[in-house]
Protein backbone atom coordinates (compact mmCIF):
# COMPACT_ATOMS: atom_id res chain seq x y z
CA UNK A 1 0.00 0.00 0.00
CA UNK A 2 1.19 3.38 -0.98
CA UNK A 3 0.18 5.20 2.17
CA UNK A 4 1.70 5.65 5.32
CA UNK A 5 1.26 3.54 8.18
CA UNK A 6 2.20 6.82 10.80
CA UNK A 7 5.04 4.81 12.67
CA UNK A 8 8.43 6.17 12.86
CA UNK A 9 11.79 4.32 13.70
CA UNK A 10 13.55 4.60 16.69
CA UNK A 11 13.61 4.42 20.35
CA UNK A 12 14.21 6.83 23.75
CA UNK A 13 16.88 4.95 24.64
CA UNK A 14 18.85 5.46 20.88
CA UNK A 15 17.59 9.06 21.04
CA UNK A 16 19.34 9.57 24.61
CA UNK A 17 22.29 8.43 23.52
CA UNK A 18 22.54 11.31 20.48
CA UNK A 19 21.52 13.70 22.71
CA UNK A 20 23.93 12.89 25.34
CA UNK A 21 26.33 12.94 22.77
CA UNK A 22 25.39 16.31 21.86
CA UNK A 23 25.50 18.01 25.18
CA UNK A 24 29.03 16.55 25.77
CA UNK A 25 30.68 16.71 22.73
CA UNK A 26 28.62 18.25 20.03
CA UNK A 27 27.09 17.87 16.58
CA UNK A 28 30.00 16.25 14.83
CA UNK A 29 30.82 13.51 17.24
CA UNK A 30 27.19 12.33 17.10
CA UNK A 31 27.41 12.52 13.44
CA UNK A 32 30.38 10.00 14.19
CA UNK A 33 27.83 7.35 15.63
CA UNK A 34 25.38 8.20 12.95
CA UNK A 35 27.54 5.82 10.67
CA UNK A 36 27.23 2.93 12.68
CA UNK A 37 23.32 3.18 13.14
CA UNK A 38 22.68 4.21 8.73
CA UNK A 39 24.51 0.76 8.56
CA UNK A 40 22.30 -0.67 10.89
CA UNK A 41 19.25 0.42 9.13
CA UNK A 42 21.09 -0.52 5.50
CA UNK A 43 21.85 -3.73 6.78
CA UNK A 44 18.40 -4.76 8.47
CA UNK A 45 15.61 -3.07 7.51
CA UNK A 46 14.61 -4.54 4.25
CA UNK A 47 10.93 -3.08 3.85
CA UNK A 48 11.99 0.95 4.33
CA UNK A 49 15.34 -0.24 1.75
CA UNK A 50 13.17 -1.57 -0.71
CA UNK A 51 11.55 1.48 -0.81
CA UNK A 52 14.11 4.01 -0.88
CA UNK A 53 16.06 2.06 -3.24
CA UNK A 54 12.88 1.88 -5.85
CA UNK A 55 12.87 5.85 -5.47
CA UNK A 56 16.73 6.05 -6.31
CA UNK A 57 17.06 2.87 -8.80
CA UNK A 58 13.06 3.65 -10.61
CA UNK A 59 12.22 7.16 -10.24
CA UNK A 60 16.05 9.07 -10.52
CA UNK A 61 16.85 6.63 -13.09
CA UNK A 62 20.55 5.87 -11.27
CA UNK A 63 22.75 2.52 -11.58
CA UNK A 64 22.25 -0.34 -9.24
CA UNK A 65 25.02 0.00 -8.00
CA UNK A 66 24.69 4.06 -6.99
CA UNK A 67 21.42 3.45 -5.94
CA UNK A 68 22.43 1.02 -3.33
CA UNK A 69 25.44 3.44 -2.19
CA UNK A 70 22.56 6.29 -1.87
CA UNK A 71 19.89 4.24 0.24
CA UNK A 72 22.82 4.20 2.87
CA UNK A 73 23.87 7.88 2.25
CA UNK A 74 19.85 8.87 2.73
CA UNK A 75 19.56 7.20 6.55
CA UNK A 76 22.75 9.22 7.19
CA UNK A 77 21.68 12.37 5.67
CA UNK A 78 18.29 11.69 7.24
CA UNK A 79 19.97 11.05 11.36
CA UNK A 80 22.10 13.96 10.53
CA UNK A 81 18.55 16.33 10.24
CA UNK A 82 17.33 14.79 13.53
CA UNK A 83 20.41 15.64 15.30
CA UNK A 84 20.60 19.34 13.70
CA UNK A 85 16.59 19.67 14.87
CA UNK A 86 17.76 17.98 18.13
CA UNK A 87 20.15 20.41 18.64
CA UNK A 88 18.97 23.47 17.47
CA UNK A 89 15.56 23.42 19.43
CA UNK A 90 17.29 22.49 22.62
CA UNK A 91 19.59 24.88 21.86
CA UNK A 92 22.41 22.67 23.19
CA UNK A 93 25.81 23.33 24.62
CA UNK A 94 26.83 27.20 25.12
CA UNK A 95 25.90 29.01 21.34
CA UNK A 96 24.56 25.43 19.72
CA UNK A 97 22.11 27.15 17.59
CA UNK A 98 24.35 29.87 16.56
CA UNK A 99 26.98 27.00 15.04
CA UNK A 100 23.78 26.69 12.43
CA UNK A 101 24.17 28.99 9.77
CA UNK A 102 20.71 29.67 6.95
CA UNK A 103 20.19 31.02 3.72
CA UNK A 104 16.92 31.96 2.67
CA UNK A 105 15.22 31.92 -0.79
CA UNK A 106 12.23 33.46 -1.03
CA UNK A 107 11.70 35.75 1.49
CA UNK A 108 9.82 38.98 0.04
CA UNK A 109 7.34 36.40 -0.28
CA UNK A 110 6.80 35.53 3.14
CA UNK A 111 7.17 39.12 4.15
CA UNK A 112 4.36 39.60 1.77
CA UNK A 113 2.41 37.37 3.45
CA UNK A 114 3.10 39.48 6.83
CA UNK A 115 2.27 42.53 5.22
CA UNK A 116 -1.41 41.43 3.52
CA UNK A 117 -2.63 40.15 6.90
CA UNK A 118 -4.76 37.16 5.73
CA UNK A 119 -2.67 34.63 7.19
CA UNK A 120 -1.55 32.38 4.80
CA UNK A 121 -1.35 28.15 4.15
CA UNK A 122 2.32 26.78 3.80
CA UNK A 123 2.51 23.18 2.54
CA UNK A 124 5.85 21.73 2.65
CA UNK A 125 6.70 17.46 2.44
CA UNK A 126 8.80 15.23 4.27
CA UNK A 127 12.01 16.49 2.34
CA UNK A 128 14.91 18.35 3.91
CA UNK A 129 14.63 19.93 7.77
CA UNK A 130 11.16 21.70 7.55
CA UNK A 131 10.24 21.24 11.46
CA UNK A 132 13.11 23.87 12.18
CA UNK A 133 11.81 26.49 9.55
CA UNK A 134 10.18 28.15 13.14
CA UNK A 135 13.85 29.21 13.58
CA UNK A 136 14.09 30.82 10.23
CA UNK A 137 11.41 33.01 11.03
CA UNK A 138 12.81 34.18 14.37
CA UNK A 139 16.41 34.81 12.38
CA UNK A 140 14.42 37.04 9.94
CA UNK A 141 11.98 38.94 12.45
CA UNK A 142 8.78 37.42 11.07
CA UNK A 143 6.49 37.62 13.95
CA UNK A 144 4.12 34.79 12.56
CA UNK A 145 2.28 32.12 14.46
CA UNK A 146 2.70 28.56 12.64
CA UNK A 147 -0.11 26.13 13.20
CA UNK A 148 1.20 22.45 11.96
CA UNK A 149 -1.85 20.23 10.81
CA UNK A 150 -1.45 17.01 11.63
CA UNK A 151 -2.26 13.53 12.66
CA UNK A 152 -1.14 11.87 16.31
CA UNK A 153 0.28 9.18 15.36
CA UNK A 154 4.31 9.41 15.80
CA UNK A 155 5.72 7.50 18.36
CA UNK A 156 4.49 9.05 21.95
CA UNK A 157 7.52 7.94 24.13
CA UNK A 158 9.74 9.58 22.01
CA UNK A 159 7.87 12.75 21.47
CA UNK A 160 7.28 12.84 24.97
CA UNK A 161 11.27 12.32 26.08
CA UNK A 162 12.35 15.64 22.90
CA UNK A 163 9.81 17.76 24.36
CA UNK A 164 11.38 17.36 27.80
CA UNK A 165 14.98 18.00 26.33
CA UNK A 166 13.62 20.97 24.24
CA UNK A 167 12.80 24.11 24.92
CA UNK A 168 8.94 24.96 24.58
CA UNK A 169 8.38 25.10 20.67
CA UNK A 170 6.19 28.55 19.33
CA UNK A 171 4.92 26.08 16.34
CA UNK A 172 1.04 24.96 17.61
CA UNK A 173 -0.34 22.16 16.38
CA UNK A 174 -3.49 21.53 14.80
CA UNK A 175 -4.36 17.43 15.33
CA UNK A 176 -6.60 16.02 12.37
CA UNK A 177 -10.00 14.81 14.00
CA UNK A 178 -12.78 12.49 12.63
CA UNK A 179 -15.47 15.29 13.45
CA UNK A 180 -13.57 17.57 11.34
CA UNK A 181 -13.27 20.09 14.64
CA UNK A 182 -10.09 20.92 13.01
CA UNK A 183 -11.28 22.90 10.37
CA UNK A 184 -12.78 25.64 12.76
CA UNK A 185 -9.23 25.92 14.51
CA UNK A 186 -7.66 26.33 10.95
CA UNK A 187 -10.48 29.21 10.63
CA UNK A 188 -9.68 30.43 13.92
CA UNK A 189 -5.98 30.62 13.47
CA UNK A 190 -6.39 32.17 9.81
CA UNK A 191 -8.46 34.90 11.55
CA UNK A 192 -5.09 35.81 13.69
CA UNK A 193 -3.41 36.33 10.87
CA UNK A 194 -1.40 33.06 11.62
CA UNK A 195 -0.13 30.65 9.14
CA UNK A 196 -1.50 27.00 8.72
CA UNK A 197 1.14 24.78 7.48
CA UNK A 198 0.73 21.06 6.16
CA UNK A 199 2.68 18.20 4.02
CA UNK A 200 1.07 17.40 0.93
CA UNK A 201 2.72 14.13 0.60
CA UNK A 202 1.49 11.47 2.97
CA UNK A 203 -1.91 9.70 3.26
CA UNK A 204 -3.45 7.69 5.45
CA UNK A 205 -5.88 4.44 4.54
CA UNK A 206 -9.38 5.62 4.54
CA UNK A 207 -8.80 8.93 4.04
CA UNK A 208 -9.42 10.80 0.54
CA UNK A 209 -6.52 11.12 -1.74
CA UNK A 210 -5.94 12.76 -5.12
CA UNK A 211 -3.65 11.01 -7.67
CA UNK A 212 -0.86 13.10 -9.80
CA UNK A 213 2.51 11.82 -11.39
CA UNK A 214 5.78 12.32 -9.72
CA UNK A 215 8.89 11.69 -10.82
CA UNK A 216 7.44 9.80 -13.95
CA UNK A 217 5.06 7.64 -12.18
CA UNK A 218 1.50 8.32 -10.74
CA UNK A 219 1.25 8.66 -6.65
CA UNK A 220 -1.17 9.35 -4.63
CA UNK A 221 -1.70 12.43 -2.24
CA UNK A 222 -3.86 13.52 0.99
CA UNK A 223 -6.63 15.48 -0.43
CA UNK A 224 -7.06 17.44 2.82
CA UNK A 225 -4.24 19.87 2.75
CA UNK A 226 -5.07 20.85 -1.78
CA UNK A 227 -8.81 20.71 -0.70
CA UNK A 228 -8.51 23.18 1.94
CA UNK A 229 -5.90 25.48 0.97
CA UNK A 230 -7.82 26.10 -2.95
CA UNK A 231 -10.58 26.92 -1.08
CA UNK A 232 -9.45 29.37 1.72
CA UNK A 233 -8.87 32.68 -0.31
CA UNK A 234 -5.83 32.94 1.37
CA UNK A 235 -2.22 33.07 -0.02
CA UNK A 236 -0.73 29.59 -0.62
CA UNK A 237 3.14 29.12 -0.53
CA UNK A 238 5.29 25.81 -1.15
CA UNK A 239 7.87 25.62 1.99
CA UNK A 240 11.23 23.65 2.21
CA UNK A 241 13.73 23.67 4.61
CA UNK A 242 16.84 22.02 2.97
CA UNK A 243 20.05 20.94 4.29
CA UNK A 244 23.26 22.01 3.08
CA UNK A 245 27.22 20.64 4.12
CA UNK A 246 28.58 22.59 7.14
CA UNK A 247 25.46 23.18 9.50
CA UNK A 248 24.10 25.23 6.63
CA UNK A 249 19.82 25.45 5.34
CA UNK A 250 18.67 26.94 2.93
CA UNK A 251 15.01 28.01 3.24
CA UNK A 252 12.80 27.98 -0.31
CA UNK A 253 9.29 29.88 0.00
CA UNK A 254 7.29 29.77 -3.80
CA UNK A 255 3.65 31.31 -3.71
CA UNK A 256 1.63 29.34 -5.66
CA UNK A 257 -0.92 30.11 -8.41
CA UNK A 258 -3.80 29.12 -6.66
CA UNK A 259 -7.29 28.71 -8.58
CA UNK A 260 -10.75 28.92 -6.12
CA UNK A 261 -11.75 25.30 -5.55
CA UNK A 262 -9.20 23.78 -8.33
CA UNK A 263 -7.56 21.23 -5.86
CA UNK A 264 -6.32 18.97 -8.81
CA UNK A 265 -4.15 22.31 -10.29
CA UNK A 266 -2.85 23.11 -6.89
CA UNK A 267 -1.72 19.89 -6.43
CA UNK A 268 -0.05 19.25 -10.22
CA UNK A 269 1.95 22.67 -8.97
CA UNK A 270 2.63 21.46 -6.02
CA UNK A 271 4.55 18.21 -7.69
CA UNK A 272 5.94 20.18 -9.77
CA UNK A 273 7.67 22.24 -6.95
CA UNK A 274 8.77 19.08 -4.93
CA UNK A 275 10.53 17.24 -8.13
CA UNK A 276 12.49 20.91 -8.41
CA UNK A 277 13.78 20.30 -5.11
CA UNK A 278 14.23 16.59 -5.34
CA UNK A 279 16.78 17.07 -8.46
CA UNK A 280 18.61 19.64 -6.24
CA UNK A 281 18.36 17.62 -3.59
CA UNK A 282 18.07 13.59 -3.90
CA UNK A 283 19.30 12.27 -0.62
CA UNK A 284 16.27 14.37 1.19
CA UNK A 285 13.73 12.53 0.34
CA UNK A 286 12.26 10.83 3.58
CA UNK A 287 9.49 8.69 2.80
CA UNK A 288 10.75 5.02 3.81
CA UNK A 289 7.54 2.79 2.61
CA UNK A 290 5.89 2.41 -0.94
CA UNK A 291 5.34 5.36 -2.00
CA UNK A 292 4.32 4.78 -5.70
CA UNK A 293 3.04 1.53 -4.68
CA UNK A 294 5.04 0.01 -7.25
CA UNK A 295 7.37 -2.15 -5.44
CA UNK A 296 7.12 -6.05 -5.94
CA UNK A 297 6.71 -8.32 -2.69
CA UNK A 298 9.09 -10.96 -2.68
Amino acid sequence: MSQWDGKSKGTVLGYKIFVFLIQKAGVNAAYVLLYFVASYYFLFLKKSNRAIFYYFKERLQYSYFKSKKMVFKSYYTFGQTIIDKISISAGMRSGMRNKFTYEFDGIETLKKLLAEKKGGVLISAHVGNFEIAEHFFGEIDLDFQINLVTTDLEHSAIKNYLESVSKKPTVKFIIIKEDLSHIFEINAALAKNELICFTGDRYFEGTKSLSENLLGKEANFPAGPFLIASRLKVPVVFVYVMKEPNLHYHLYAREAEVKHRDEKALLKEYVKSVESILHQYPLQWFNYFDFWNDIKES
